[in-house]
């Protein structure tokens, strides 16, 4: 990214602002600008929620805040999208958006599933009701699909809701009865620009293995990874991809886990196909041993921890390229909650929370350690997700005309994380104790600093649900 070509948008963009809008500037002078595609010292002008000028020895005007971010990185704020919010979990649309501010992520997402007799579009107006009312942090939404053919619904839905991706579920036991309504919709959705998530895990070797199981003896959490094996993942991926190759449509994989299944898509988009690829943080920080201890049930999520060689796997597919996204599947729920003694491999709470945590232990045991570069951190952070979901250059980038979404970012600064500290409704964090270097220090979200000095500065309602365009490619 070259400096002249920003700085001289800059002065064209600034220019064309009315004067009265220069009570809402904030500058944010002598920090390192950090992007997907490269860093480099500069100050950053911010008016009415947008970076205006990008440039060098820049001045506040009158009436400006001034921010001095000598030895920070200026950062794109963070986009998650894959978060589960409401319904039984413990957080909603307002402490999630806390997490995710105190955190370094400015957009997070939620799933709407439409109820008996309801449209897509008019569950994604649900969901809208209670953004307008809870939302701190910016919010996309996906279709959930059921199993019954949503073609029609395909066509109409970005142009009635504005949001332009959709989630299949291969591990539901109804997947396979549904396949021909599902490929419909796969099919409707890749002509519409809608991007289809799929969660690939294949219901009858679930079904098989946890019967042997249980036939066993063997149903405590202890045997959990067991229950949900690697090839469960790697043959429903399988099936996805030849969904998209049938069809046409793009597709995104959601937390793979594996690397066989990383494998697979790997090989897919070397073959030429949109296939797209999610990972999340439990997998780069935890294996399959957390099953054999006492605090087991915390670890409990689909696909179930793996081993070290596909715990490599996914550190090498993100420093490499191959995987695109950094998402959390967030799921608040209590510590109580998840260490529920009466738990077995068919009956159990899934779900592990990680909105606040995400950025900083990527960045520590990412950046630091010397596995991915800050580039790669921001990509797979913020704008590979903004691109596959249509946000970007609105997000994912700190650009000239881009959203003020921006963090400031302490590359030395080291804390442990405690519970104590959390925003999330869960009250814990699975990685408490683990001492941690790089946190955000401040976050803009439109141009609003909403988070500073460990406390949350904006009201409920002031999260917008954003407006998507098509997918573009990472």
């Amino acid at each position: 990214m070259a400096l002249p070509t920003l700085l001289s948008a800059g002065v064209l963009a600034a220019g064309a602002l009315a004067p009265d809008l220069a009570a809402q500037e904030i500058l944010i002078s002598g920090g390192t600008v950090v992007t997907s595609e490269g860093r480099f010292d500069a100050d950053v002008r911010v008016r009415d929620g947008t970076i205006v000028e990008i440039g060098t020895g820049l001045a506040a005007g009158s009436g400006a805040r001034a921010i001095d971010a000598t030895g920070l990185l200026v950062m794109p704020g963070g986009v998650d999208p894959h978060v589960h919010l409401g319904g039984t979990t413990r957080d909603d649309y307002r402490t999630g958006s806390q997490a995710a501010l105190a955190g370094g992520i400015t957009t997070i997402s939620n799933f709407a599933f439409h109820a008996r007799g309801e449209t897509l579009a008019q569950a994604i107006e649900r969901e809208a009701a209670l953004i307008r009312e809870e939302a701190i942090a910016d919010v996309i939404l996906h279709a959930g699909i059921t199993p019954r053919t949503q073609q029609g619904e395909m066509i109409t839905l970005a142009a009635e809701t504005g949001q332009t991706s959709a989630k299949i579920f291969m591990v539901w036991t109804t997947f396979d009865a549904a396949v021909p309504d599902h490929m419909a919709t796969m099919d409707a959705a890749g002509r519409a620009g809608i991007l289809t998530m799929v969660h690939c895990e294949d219901w009858p070797i679930l079904a098989h293995v946890a019967a042997e199981l249980t036939a066993a003896g063997r149903t405590s959490l202890e045997y959990f990874a067991e229950s949900r094996p690697v090839v469960a993942e790697v043959v429903a991926t399988q099936r996805a991809v030849a969904m998209a190759e049938s069809t046409g449509a793009p597709i995104y994989a959601v937390h793979v886990s594996s690397e066989g299944a990383l494998r697979v898509l790997q090989d897919a988009r070397n073959r030429g196909l949109s296939v797209f690829v999610e990972t999340r943080p439990i997998y780069l920080h935890f294996t399959r041993e957390r099953f054999e201890g006492p605090d087991r049930g915390l670890y409990v999520a689909y696909p179930p921890l793996r081993g070290q060689r596909d715990q490599d796997a996914l550190w090498a597919g993100i420093a490499s390229g191959s995987v695109d996204v950094l998402g959390t599947d967030h799921v608040a729920q209590l510590r109580e909650e998840k260490m529920d003694p009466s738990q077995t491999i068919s009956r159990h709470r899934g779900g592990m929370n990680n909105l606040q945590v995400v950025r900083p232990m990527l960045y520590s045991e990412g950046v630091v350690q010397g596995r991915i570069s800050e580039e790669r951190f921001v990509a797979v952070t913020s704008t590979n997700a903004a691109k596959l979901f249509g946000l970007y250059p609105r997000k994912g980038t700190v650009a000239v005309g881009s959203d003020a979404d921006i963090v400031l970012w302490d590359p030395r600064e080291t804390r442990t994380i405690r519970d104590e500290d959390m925003f999330s409704g869960a009250g814990f964090s699975v990685y408490s104790g683990w001492e941690v270097t790089g946190w955000p220090v401040m976050t803009l979200r439109r141009g609003e600093v909403v988070y500073e000095d460990g406390e949350i500065l904006a009201g409920a309602g002031s999260g917008e649900l954003l407006r998507r365009g098509r997918w573009q490619a990472p």
